[in-house]
Protein backbone atom coordinates (compact mmCIF):
# COMPACT_ATOMS: atom_id res chain seq x y z
CA UNK A 1 0.00 0.00 0.00
CA UNK A 2 0.60 3.60 -0.77
CA UNK A 3 -0.18 5.55 2.53
CA UNK A 4 -0.05 9.59 2.85
CA UNK A 5 0.27 10.83 6.39
CA UNK A 6 0.13 14.68 7.07
CA UNK A 7 0.90 17.12 9.16
CA UNK A 8 4.43 14.24 9.47
CA UNK A 9 6.63 16.84 11.06
CA UNK A 10 4.61 16.95 14.16
CA UNK A 11 4.34 14.20 17.25
CA UNK A 12 1.03 13.25 16.29
CA UNK A 13 2.51 12.74 12.20
CA UNK A 14 5.75 10.58 12.71
CA UNK A 15 4.21 8.61 15.68
CA UNK A 16 1.70 7.26 12.99
CA UNK A 17 4.21 6.81 10.74
CA UNK A 18 6.50 4.58 13.41
CA UNK A 19 3.40 2.95 14.28
CA UNK A 20 3.01 2.01 11.17
CA UNK A 21 6.14 0.52 10.57
CA UNK A 22 5.66 -1.92 13.15
CA UNK A 23 4.68 -5.18 11.69
CA UNK A 24 4.20 -4.38 8.38
CA UNK A 25 7.46 -2.99 5.97
CA UNK A 26 6.16 -3.70 2.55
CA UNK A 27 4.00 -0.26 2.48
CA UNK A 28 5.31 2.80 0.97
CA UNK A 29 4.76 5.23 3.56
CA UNK A 30 5.07 9.13 2.42
CA UNK A 31 5.22 12.24 4.76
CA UNK A 32 4.07 15.89 3.90
CA UNK A 33 4.61 18.85 5.88
CA UNK A 34 5.19 22.51 4.80
CA UNK A 35 8.39 22.48 6.56
CA UNK A 36 11.28 21.35 4.51
CA UNK A 37 13.60 20.56 6.70
CA UNK A 38 11.89 18.61 8.98
CA UNK A 39 12.20 15.00 11.04
CA UNK A 40 9.63 13.90 8.70
CA UNK A 41 12.28 12.61 6.31
CA UNK A 42 13.70 10.25 9.10
CA UNK A 43 10.97 8.16 9.39
CA UNK A 44 8.99 8.26 5.62
CA UNK A 45 10.09 6.48 2.12
CA UNK A 46 8.89 9.34 0.47
CA UNK A 47 8.86 13.60 1.47
CA UNK A 48 6.65 15.85 -0.04
CA UNK A 49 6.66 19.60 1.27
CA UNK A 50 3.19 20.62 1.30
CA UNK A 51 1.81 24.07 1.21
CA UNK A 52 -0.57 24.91 4.03
CA UNK A 53 -3.74 23.71 4.20
CA UNK A 54 -5.28 27.73 3.81
CA UNK A 55 -3.90 28.06 0.69
CA UNK A 56 -6.34 28.51 -1.76
CA UNK A 57 -4.52 25.85 -4.24
CA UNK A 58 -4.07 23.02 -1.40
CA UNK A 59 -7.23 20.70 -2.69
CA UNK A 60 -5.42 20.55 -6.09
CA UNK A 61 -2.10 20.02 -4.20
CA UNK A 62 -3.18 17.27 -2.92
CA UNK A 63 -5.40 16.05 -5.91
CA UNK A 64 -2.20 16.40 -7.58
CA UNK A 65 -0.06 14.37 -5.28
CA UNK A 66 -3.04 11.41 -4.84
CA UNK A 67 -2.48 10.75 -8.15
CA UNK A 68 1.32 11.21 -8.89
CA UNK A 69 2.32 9.32 -5.90
CA UNK A 70 -0.44 6.63 -6.76
CA UNK A 71 -1.58 7.33 -2.90
CA UNK A 72 -4.44 4.77 -1.70
CA UNK A 73 -4.69 5.68 1.59
CA UNK A 74 -4.19 9.43 3.75
CA UNK A 75 -4.17 9.79 7.51
CA UNK A 76 -4.50 13.38 8.56
CA UNK A 77 -1.40 13.65 11.16
CA UNK A 78 -2.80 17.67 12.14
CA UNK A 79 -6.46 18.70 13.01
CA UNK A 80 -6.71 20.90 10.83
CA UNK A 81 -6.02 18.70 7.56
CA UNK A 82 -8.52 16.45 9.43
CA UNK A 83 -11.24 19.74 9.42
CA UNK A 84 -10.24 20.71 5.48
CA UNK A 85 -10.30 16.64 4.75
CA UNK A 86 -13.27 16.50 6.01
CA UNK A 87 -15.21 18.93 4.27
CA UNK A 88 -13.80 17.72 1.06
CA UNK A 89 -14.02 13.91 1.04
CA UNK A 90 -15.83 13.93 -2.35
CA UNK A 91 -12.82 15.73 -4.51
CA UNK A 92 -10.27 12.82 -2.44
CA UNK A 93 -12.18 9.92 -3.16
CA UNK A 94 -13.15 11.27 -6.78
CA UNK A 95 -9.11 11.68 -6.84
CA UNK A 96 -8.18 7.81 -6.34
CA UNK A 97 -7.20 7.73 -2.35
CA UNK A 98 -9.62 7.21 0.80
CA UNK A 99 -9.23 9.17 3.60
CA UNK A 100 -8.85 7.73 7.29
CA UNK A 101 -11.79 10.23 8.59
CA UNK A 102 -14.44 9.99 11.59
CA UNK A 103 -18.27 10.83 10.28
CA UNK A 104 -18.16 14.13 8.95
CA UNK A 105 -21.11 15.43 11.57
CA UNK A 106 -18.91 14.10 14.37
CA UNK A 107 -16.30 15.84 13.55
CA UNK A 108 -18.31 18.88 12.80
CA UNK A 109 -19.86 18.53 16.09
CA UNK A 110 -16.51 18.29 17.91
CA UNK A 111 -15.28 21.20 16.68
CA UNK A 112 -17.10 23.47 18.37
CA UNK A 113 -16.81 22.81 22.07
CA UNK A 114 -19.84 24.78 22.94
CA UNK A 115 -22.12 23.35 20.46
CA UNK A 116 -20.47 19.95 21.73
CA UNK A 117 -21.53 20.38 25.02
CA UNK A 118 -25.01 21.55 24.85
CA UNK A 119 -25.43 18.47 22.12
CA UNK A 120 -23.76 15.96 25.02
CA UNK A 121 -24.98 16.97 28.20
CA UNK A 122 -28.18 15.57 28.34
CA UNK A 123 -26.87 12.06 28.11
CA UNK A 124 -23.91 12.54 30.05
CA UNK A 125 -25.79 14.25 33.43
CA UNK A 126 -23.49 14.67 36.43
CA UNK A 127 -20.58 13.57 33.77
CA UNK A 128 -20.79 16.31 31.61
CA UNK A 129 -18.80 20.01 32.83
CA UNK A 130 -21.34 22.43 33.43
CA UNK A 131 -20.34 25.60 30.75
CA UNK A 132 -22.23 28.89 30.01
CA UNK A 133 -21.50 31.92 27.90
CA UNK A 134 -22.53 34.44 30.76
CA UNK A 135 -21.06 37.93 31.06
CA UNK A 136 -22.32 38.42 34.42
CA UNK A 137 -18.56 37.98 36.46
CA UNK A 138 -20.15 37.72 39.84
CA UNK A 139 -23.03 35.22 39.07
CA UNK A 140 -19.74 32.99 37.52
CA UNK A 141 -18.04 33.33 40.64
CA UNK A 142 -21.18 32.83 43.16
CA UNK A 143 -21.82 29.30 40.98
CA UNK A 144 -18.33 27.92 39.60
CA UNK A 145 -16.05 30.01 42.29
CA UNK A 146 -12.34 31.59 41.23
CA UNK A 147 -10.73 30.61 39.54
CA UNK A 148 -13.04 29.31 36.63
CA UNK A 149 -11.70 29.60 32.80
CA UNK A 150 -12.67 30.73 29.79
CA UNK A 151 -11.94 28.07 26.73
CA UNK A 152 -12.12 28.82 23.40
CA UNK A 153 -14.62 27.22 21.61
CA UNK A 154 -12.37 25.79 19.06
CA UNK A 155 -9.09 24.73 19.53
CA UNK A 156 -7.02 22.10 21.08
CA UNK A 157 -4.40 20.97 23.10
CA UNK A 158 -5.04 23.27 25.74
CA UNK A 159 -3.95 26.05 23.75
CA UNK A 160 -5.60 29.80 24.53
CA UNK A 161 -7.69 28.61 27.62
CA UNK A 162 -7.41 30.91 30.35
CA UNK A 163 -7.35 31.17 34.23
CA UNK A 164 -9.62 33.55 35.45
CA UNK A 165 -8.86 34.73 38.49
CA UNK A 166 -10.40 37.93 39.35
CA UNK A 167 -12.94 40.61 37.84
CA UNK A 168 -10.77 42.48 36.12
CA UNK A 169 -9.15 39.24 33.58
CA UNK A 170 -12.55 38.71 33.45
CA UNK A 171 -13.78 41.72 31.63
CA UNK A 172 -10.67 41.94 28.99
CA UNK A 173 -12.21 39.01 27.49
CA UNK A 174 -15.74 39.28 27.97
CA UNK A 175 -16.88 40.89 25.06
CA UNK A 176 -15.59 37.45 23.27
CA UNK A 177 -17.73 35.47 25.68
CA UNK A 178 -20.38 33.26 23.00
CA UNK A 179 -17.96 34.13 19.79
CA UNK A 180 -14.60 32.92 20.65
CA UNK A 181 -14.60 31.74 24.45
CA UNK A 182 -17.29 29.94 27.04
CA UNK A 183 -17.14 29.36 30.28
CA UNK A 184 -16.58 26.51 32.57
CA UNK A 185 -15.30 25.83 36.53
CA UNK A 186 -12.27 24.02 36.70
CA UNK A 187 -12.38 20.29 37.61
CA UNK A 188 -10.62 17.97 39.01
CA UNK A 189 -6.54 18.12 38.93
CA UNK A 190 -3.67 17.93 36.56
CA UNK A 191 -2.69 14.05 38.52
CA UNK A 192 -6.89 12.98 37.22
CA UNK A 193 -6.61 13.38 33.96
CA UNK A 194 -7.21 10.16 31.77
CA UNK A 195 -6.95 10.03 27.89
CA UNK A 196 -8.58 7.17 26.87
CA UNK A 197 -9.00 6.41 22.87
CA UNK A 198 -11.53 3.49 21.34
CA UNK A 199 -11.89 2.15 17.86
CA UNK A 200 -15.36 2.79 16.65
CA UNK A 201 -17.63 0.77 14.57
CA UNK A 202 -19.95 3.78 13.11
CA UNK A 203 -23.16 1.83 14.29
CA UNK A 204 -22.80 3.03 18.38
CA UNK A 205 -20.37 0.52 19.44
CA UNK A 206 -16.55 0.00 20.03
CA UNK A 207 -13.96 -3.04 19.52
CA UNK A 208 -10.82 -1.89 21.08
CA UNK A 209 -9.80 0.73 24.11
CA UNK A 210 -7.07 1.57 25.98
CA UNK A 211 -6.97 4.20 28.79
CA UNK A 212 -3.68 5.85 30.14
CA UNK A 213 -3.69 8.13 32.85
CA UNK A 214 -1.52 11.23 32.09
CA UNK A 215 -0.29 14.57 32.20
CA UNK A 216 0.19 17.38 30.08
CA UNK A 217 3.46 19.25 28.60
CA UNK A 218 3.41 23.44 28.12
CA UNK A 219 2.73 22.32 24.58
CA UNK A 220 -0.39 20.54 25.81
CA UNK A 221 0.71 17.14 24.93
CA UNK A 222 0.89 14.15 26.90
CA UNK A 223 4.47 14.57 28.24
CA UNK A 224 3.82 11.20 31.12
CA UNK A 225 1.39 8.46 31.33
CA UNK A 226 0.74 5.26 32.49
CA UNK A 227 -1.64 1.80 31.66
CA UNK A 228 -5.28 2.31 33.70
CA UNK A 229 -8.26 0.17 33.83
CA UNK A 230 -10.22 0.92 31.16
CA UNK A 231 -13.34 -1.21 32.19
CA UNK A 232 -14.31 1.92 34.41
CA UNK A 233 -14.61 4.45 31.39
CA UNK A 234 -16.81 1.88 29.77
CA UNK A 235 -19.91 2.80 30.69
CA UNK A 236 -19.43 6.53 29.80
CA UNK A 237 -18.25 5.17 26.30
CA UNK A 238 -20.80 3.39 25.54
CA UNK A 239 -23.05 6.48 26.17
CA UNK A 240 -21.33 8.57 23.73
CA UNK A 241 -20.69 5.77 21.08
CA UNK A 242 -24.28 5.47 20.98
CA UNK A 243 -25.27 8.77 20.50
CA UNK A 244 -22.69 10.01 18.47
CA UNK A 245 -21.63 7.10 16.55
CA UNK A 246 -18.44 7.84 15.90
CA UNK A 247 -15.99 5.62 13.14
CA UNK A 248 -12.59 5.10 13.30
CA UNK A 249 -10.30 5.85 15.92
CA UNK A 250 -12.26 8.26 18.37
CA UNK A 251 -9.95 9.75 21.78
CA UNK A 252 -12.32 11.21 24.85
CA UNK A 253 -10.64 12.71 27.71
CA UNK A 254 -11.77 12.71 30.88
CA UNK A 255 -10.78 14.01 34.47
CA UNK A 256 -12.02 12.44 37.49
CA UNK A 257 -14.02 15.37 39.91
CA UNK A 258 -15.39 14.93 43.25
CA UNK A 259 -15.22 10.72 42.40
CA UNK A 260 -16.59 11.46 38.75
CA UNK A 261 -15.22 11.20 35.21
CA UNK A 262 -15.83 14.87 33.68
CA UNK A 263 -15.78 14.91 29.85
CA UNK A 264 -13.34 17.17 29.04
CA UNK A 265 -13.55 17.03 25.13
CA UNK A 266 -13.84 14.30 22.42
CA UNK A 267 -10.62 14.56 19.59
CA UNK A 268 -12.66 12.44 16.59
CA UNK A 269 -8.75 11.60 15.08
CA UNK A 270 -5.58 9.39 16.48
CA UNK A 271 -4.96 11.47 19.30
CA UNK A 272 -0.99 12.83 20.27
CA UNK A 273 -0.73 9.50 22.67
CA UNK A 274 -0.90 7.26 20.07
CA UNK A 275 3.06 6.25 20.29
CA UNK A 276 3.02 5.59 23.56
CA UNK A 277 -0.36 3.20 23.61
CA UNK A 278 1.60 1.58 20.45
CA UNK A 279 4.47 0.80 22.72
CA UNK A 280 1.87 -0.84 25.24
CA UNK A 281 0.11 -2.92 22.26
CA UNK A 282 -2.53 -0.41 20.71
CA UNK A 283 -1.10 0.27 17.27
CA UNK A 284 -4.28 2.51 16.62
CA UNK A 285 -2.62 3.64 13.39
CA UNK A 286 -2.12 -0.20 11.88
CA UNK A 287 -5.85 -0.49 13.25
CA UNK A 288 -7.04 2.45 11.14
CA UNK A 289 -5.17 0.77 8.18
CA UNK A 290 -6.77 -2.35 8.09
CA UNK A 291 -10.01 -1.05 8.55
CA UNK A 292 -10.54 1.54 6.02
CA UNK A 293 -8.73 -0.16 3.38
CA UNK A 294 -9.81 -4.06 3.70
CA UNK A 295 -12.81 -3.66 6.37
CA UNK A 296 -11.55 -5.03 9.27
CA UNK A 297 -12.33 -4.19 13.21
CA UNK A 298 -9.77 -4.59 15.24
CA UNK A 299 -10.13 -7.20 18.46
CA UNK A 300 -9.40 -6.01 21.73
CA UNK A 301 -5.19 -6.28 22.17
CA UNK A 302 -3.39 -7.57 25.09
CA UNK A 303 -2.58 -4.57 26.65
CA UNK A 304 1.47 -4.07 28.61
CA UNK A 305 1.12 -2.23 31.73
CA UNK A 306 3.57 0.59 32.76
CA UNK A 307 4.61 4.19 32.22
CA UNK A 308 6.19 6.53 29.74
CA UNK A 309 7.83 9.44 29.74
CA UNK A 310 8.61 11.96 26.60
CA UNK A 311 11.84 13.60 26.26
CA UNK A 312 13.66 15.36 23.26
CA UNK A 313 15.92 13.09 20.88
CA UNK A 314 18.02 13.85 18.16
CA UNK A 315 17.98 12.72 14.50
CA UNK A 316 20.69 13.01 12.23
CA UNK A 317 21.27 13.40 8.71
CA UNK A 318 24.60 12.95 7.57
CA UNK A 319 25.67 15.21 4.56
Amino acid sequence: MRILVSGASGIVGYGILRALRQGRSDDLLIGSTIYEDSVAQGFCDTFIQAPRTSDLNYTDWLCETIRSEKIDLLIPGIEVDMFHWSTHREDIVGCGAIPVLNRANVIELCRDKWLFYLDVRTILGANAIDSSLSTDFYGLKQVYGLPFLAKPRQGYAGRGIIKITEEESFVRISDKIGSHYMIQPMVGSDDEEYTVSAFCDGEGRYTARMALRRRLSAEGYTEKAETTTVEEFDPLLMRLCQHLRPLGPTNFQFRRHEGRFKLLEINPRISSSMSIRTSFGYNEARMAVDFFWEGRLPDQPLIRTGRAVRFAEDFIFYA
